[in-house]
């Protein structure tokens, strides 16, 4: 009995003392980072500065936008918004994080933690760093130049009059039709890419393809934000991986392999010259050629980049148009007057419509396909950011919603107005601090393709038919966030043009 109750003293001693030193460890943990960190005279909630479960849990509930804006809103251009990360929503601080390497500046990496690795663990253009990046970019940017892509006018072109097609089939069938227009812009879009990646037709909008790609693009989206959650507190990957749902594993397995298989159509068919991207990138030198396992890491990041976000960007832009009718009824007014026939639009002439590119401009910034902040790593010996030194290590984004919708950068933040990019009554907004495709080496490669497609897509939608929105999609834009907009059914009405 004596020695039971000795033994049981001594279990209770030392677990009081493990107690102890668990609690020990997170106050002094909490002390440190509240205010002997070199980040504590950054503001921002006490709990993001000890602990990354406030920004885990809204990512994962999907309001992670939200809770930045309104931290921003609350504290200012400069936000710390986790133990070591901090979000920033002001023009200013593009160049520090993003920009250019100089002397005495490296260029900074992206956070390995917030990307994650490839689905076969090659580099890819998001995710390669230094000399991988550099080919890669070499590589691409001959197949996303404006020459090239004037040179697949046609392919482009005929995918925007096989949407209009579709839908004057659709009104044809039923005149009282509900038309998805995100789920018609999303077939469009992925149509295009996958013949420009693949040389080969999806066959989307001829109904005859697999559709599944599409809805797999975002469902992987989604799960990588819960693998994040893994990535931040590596102790939780086991849970992780049991929390994904086996049929969404195997989604993103077959998404995948329908990419290789792709890629090694084209490239092992018989070659025939074509300005897609795999036809441009084997016709490089040697040295600059990618491997396969390589090819298939980019046609999967050229599936998600070059197709979700252009979808996303013109779904977000025609809910605002039909939202201000008076900006519908300029726009489309520009269009019918601009061209007489349908076949009369063409890239160069879209380049040059005023209002067009002005309604574009303000969409993105109204709707930015990619609304988050993209964090980069501050390098070792540390980073200058508006001013201010930043300790080496330290994640650092420009949060594309808080500093688009931020007052102190745009007069009237939360209203459409096209005008603020033709005139000089919004002369004072910080146009600088617009940067939807990023900015400096590492910015969106596809920025010109997703331009051109825009502005094919929209104006032939404008100049065929008249559009209303449904009252069920009255409030779209108030969506939840994982990376890129979880999107609402955007259901119109469609009437031929008379």
């Amino acid at each position: 009995m004596l020695l039971q109750s000795a033994s049981s003293l001594i279990q209770e001693h030392y677990i009081s003392v493990i107690a102890t030193s668990i609690l020990l460890s997170l106050v002094s943990h909490a002390y440190y980072q509240i205010f002997l960190n070199p980040l504590s005279k950054y503001p921002g909630p006490r709990l993001a500065a000890t602990s990354r479960i406030p920004q885990i849990y809204h990512t994962l509930k999907g309001d992670l936008l939200e809770w930045v804006t309104g931290l921003h809103n609350t504290h200012g251009n400069v936000v710390r918004v986790a133990p070591d990360e901090l979000s920033y929503a002001t023009g200013d601080a593009w160049k520090g994080i993003y920009g250019h390497a100089s002397a005495g500046k490296p260029v900074t990496e992206k956070d390995t933690r917030f990307y994650g690795p490839s689905f076969n663990g090659a580099a890819d253009i998001i995710r390669g760093k230094g000399p991988d990046h550099s080919r890669f970019r070499r590589n691409f940017s001959h197949a996303f130049s404006d020459r090239a892509l004037r040179e697949q006018q046609a392919l482009i072109c005929g995918y925007a009059d096989a949407l209009i097609d579709t839908l004057h089939n659709s009104i044809r069938e039923d005149p009282a039709a509900k038309i998805n227009m995100v789920r018609m812009l999303n077939l469009t879009t992925f149509d295009i890419m996958g013949d420009l990646t693949f040389g080969d037709s999806l066959n989307l909008l001829a109904g005859t393809g697999n559709c599944s790609w599409v809805s797999a693009v975002f469902v992987s989206i989604k799960t990588n934000s819960l693998r994040r959650l893994a990535r931040y507190v590596p102790w939780t990957a086991v849970i992780v991986q049991r929390l994904i749902p086996k049929e969404l594993k195997q989604q993103s397995i077959e998404h995948y392999e329908a990419s290789q298989e792709r890629v090694d159509r084209r490239i092992d068919g018989n070659y025939v010259h074509k300005p897609d991207i795999w036809g441009i990138v084997m016709s490089q030198k040697e040295d600059l050629r990618l491997s396969r396992a390589e090819m298939y890491a980019n046609s999967q990041v050229f599936m998600v980049a070059g197709t979700e976000t252009t979808a996303t960007a013109l779904s977000g832009l025609l809910y605002h148009l039909l939202r201000t009718p008076e900006k519908m009824e300029i726009i489309v007014e520009e269009v019918r007057a601009t061209f007489e026939k349908d076949s009369d639009i063409d890239m160069r002439s879209l380049e040059h419509m005023t209002y067009l590119n002005a309604c574009i401009e303000e969409g993105l910034r109204m709707y930015p396909p990619v609304p988050v902040g993209l964090p980069r790593i501050a390098p070792d010996e540390g980073l200058l950011v508006c001013g201010e030194h930043i300790p080496g290590k330290t994640a650092l984004s420009v949060h594309h919603w808080a500093t688009y919708h931020s007052a102190q950068n745009f007069r009237l933040p939360n209203q459409f107005i096209p005008e603020r990019w033709i005139g000089d009554e919004f002369a004072s907004d910080n146009k600088a601090a617009f940067q939807p495709f990023s900015f400096g080496p590492r910015n969106c490669i596809g920025k010109n393709l997703a331009y051109h497609e825009m502005r094919l897509i929209l104006a032939k939608v404008l100049f065929n038919f008249d559009l209303s929105l449904l009252p069920e999609s009255v409030g779209w834009d108030k969506q939840k966030t994982f990376f890129l907009w979880e999107k609402n059914d955007l259901m119109v009405q469609l009437k031929a043009r008379k």
